[in-house]
């Protein structure tokens, strides 16, 4: 277990790809990190609901050499995979955990200060408890579904409206934008207060993901302060 008084590292999650395996299909995965890292992406989650512990190992390690450092790489749900890449030398960042599974503040515990903990969280009653949280337990939150999408099929689509309402209850906590986003979101996700947006299908299906990324990163920037676009 990491030192749990470890500093966290720096995590940008502005521009946050979420690498669905079933979404990608037989796309190959090194290839898509790799190109959205060069186009732009900051972080890359690895999400495999439907793989065993081993296989999502091995894909997190295709993720991470793929990334070579220039994003920081999420293991999605389990914490068991996430302590063995880190047990095997590689460089991973932190963990992303949904309502259903083990409680943020375990999971910190386990995984100690050094990494970073993401929890998806929409609701009024989400936000209760993430404002009753300890500080420094989670570092982010993935809010939404913005729109309806088939990779959160059991997600009511809240909006615009809703990332704004729960991002404002979110007690401070950064609040990443996820479901459905894609080109032209940057400006309302920006509006509304978010930290990044969650990317899945615009960059996964994308048959240039250097180019979607790239085109991503630049809403982006142009749609932050003055400050962010010099």
């Amino acid at each position: 277990m990491s030192d749990a008084t470890a500093p966290r590292r720096p995590f940008d999650p502005s521009i946050y790809l979420v690498a669905d395996i079933q979404t990608l299909g037989d796309r190959d995965l090194g290839a898509v990190v790799d190109g959205a890292c060069a186009g732009g992406a900051t972080a890359v989650q690895v999400r495999g609901k439907r793989v065993t512990a081993a296989r999502l190992l091995d894909l997190v390690r295709i993720a991470a050499d793929a990334s070579a450092g220039r994003a920081s790489v999420i293991v999605n749900d389990r914490v068991d995979v996430f302590l063995a890449a880190r047990a095997r030398g590689l460089d991973v960042a932190g963990v992303h955990i949904g309502q259903q599974d083990i409680p943020a503040e375990l999971v910190r515990h386990l995984v100690g200060g050094d990494a970073i903990v993401g929890l998806s969280a929409s609701t009024p009653a989400h936000m209760t408890c993430v404002r009753a949280l300890a500080a420094g337990t989670v570092d982010y939150l993935g809010v939404g579904a913005v729109r309806a999408t088939p990779t959160k099929p059991e997600r009511a689509a809240i909006g615009w409206d809703g990332l704004r309402r729960a991002i404002g209850e979110a007690g401070g906590i950064p609040c990443v934008a996820i479901g459905g986003i894609g080109p032209g979101d940057a400006a309302p996700a920006r509006a509304a207060g978010a930290a990044g947006q969650a990317i899945v299908r615009a960059i996964c299906l994308a048959e240039d993901p250097r180019g979607a990324a790239r085109e991503l990163a630049d809403e982006w920037r142009a749609a932050g302060p003055a400050e962010a676009r010099a």
